[in-house]
């Protein structure tokens, strides 16, 4: 690894943990969810990595994610849900991807497909219960209609919702959300029509409301050992979790300069003493967050050194301390255990640790500790 300038070094037994423990507490199946990336951690591995540590399903949000894993000889039953009418569902098909109807448009392309094919569809329902974003909401009756006409054509695996606000423990808006989706339960039942799995949680969910579990969880951010909300929720500490990623970079020079020298571009940053700042090669073209502040930075050693000035596209600069022994060429921690985490990364750009991991660039390398 000496010869990488950055990369990015992904504990697979960290993911196998956080799995383990978190199935260890339902009776529920376990969907790891893989989708943009496997959150920036690699789709194949993760996704191996998962069926092995006791995951039944996969969940993507697009087809093409759900293609390469099919591609890679994944066999697992996967899931996609974030599919707009022209995908390629004739290919879905054939290669026994679930696909999620949220629409009626959806609906009548699925059953298209499935009469060029010759292969039931095999399908999962989603309402939308208050997240406001996918699922039937107000198309749900001429659907239930539809759906009479056409229900002998389908395989209706699953049926489904979202939440909206499951990270804040102390809302009662998921119990309401669920008090919903039984309703809408009931009433496809009434027309004779009994999906196998009934899901509705995902991380959140999973560790903060256990009446939501029903058959199956949707384990996203948990599962990559990072807390759904730390502010609401705790840390991943608290939660018991591991977080896998961590990433290095290489210092690309290490200088000496003045107090009050005004470092990047505008000169945001100002230095407060004399000190030796370290450029480090990695900037937001790799997905580090430009509007982060000096609350964020890399760690040398175990020692904390904050960013000074704008992040730019291929570097930032830290500063490292007048008596710090970091040599040019030497690895900085970025995101790690001995350091700055994707939460504290989060809390300097104002955004959440989702955004940190899924953000960071493939032009890093992945290191798989297995």
């Amino acid at each position: 690894m000496s010869e990488l300038r950055a990369y990015v070094e992904v504990d697979l037994r960290a993911i196998a943990a956080n799995i383990r423990k978190i199935a260890s507490e339902s009776d529920a199946q376990i969907l790891a969810v893989v989708k943009a990336d496997a959150y920036g951690h690699g789709l194949i591995e993760v996704a191996c990595t998962a069926i092995e540590s006791g995951a039944s399903w996969l969940g993507t949000a697009l087809l093409e994610e759900a293609f390469a894993l099919r591609a890679a000889g994944v066999s697992a039953p996967v899931l996609a849900w974030l599919t707009p009418p022209g995908d390629d569902f004739d290919s879905a098909l054939r290669e026994r991807i679930d696909l999620s109807i949220s629409s009626l448009a959806i609906l009548e392309e699925i059953l298209a497909a499935g009469e060029r094919t010759g292969i039931t569809p095999r399908v999962h329902i989603e309402v939308d219960t208050g997240m406001t974003r996918g699922g039937f909401l107000d198309e749900w009756d001429p659907f239930l209609i539809r759906l009479r006409e056409v229900k002998d054509s389908l395989h209706i695996v699953g049926f489904w919702t979202h939440f909206a606000r499951a990270d804040e423990p102390d809302s009662d808006f998921t119990d309401q959300q669920l008090i919903l989706f039984n309703v809408l339960l009931n009433a496809l039942q009434s027309e004779g029509i009994f999906p196998e799995i009934i899901h509705t949680a995902n991380s959140a969910g999973a560790l903060a409301h256990p009446s939501s579990h029903k058959q199956m969880l949707r384990l996203g951010i948990a599962m990559y050992g990072l807390s759904p909300d730390i502010t609401t929720m705790g840390s991943s500490e608290v939660l018991g979790l591991t977080p896998a990623m961590s990433i290095k970079a290489k210092l690309v020079n290490v200088k000496s300069v003045p107090a009050l020298s005004r470092v990047g571009y505008g000169g945001a940053g100002v230095t407060d003493r004399d000190t030796k700042l370290g450029i480090v090669c990695m900037g937001y073209s790799d997905g580090l967050p430009r509007r982060a502040d000096s609350t964020a930075g890399v760690s040398y050693l175990g020692d904390l050194a904050r960013l000074v000035g704008r992040i730019s596209m291929d570097q930032c600069v830290v500063d490292l301390g007048p008596d710090t022994q970091a040599l040019a060429g030497e690895y900085v921690t970025v995101i790690g255990a001995d350091g700055f985490s994707a939460d504290d990364w989060a809390s300097a750009a104002g955004t959440i640790n989702y955004e940190i991991t899924t953000r960071i660039a493939s032009r890093l390398p992945r290191i798989y500790l297995r």
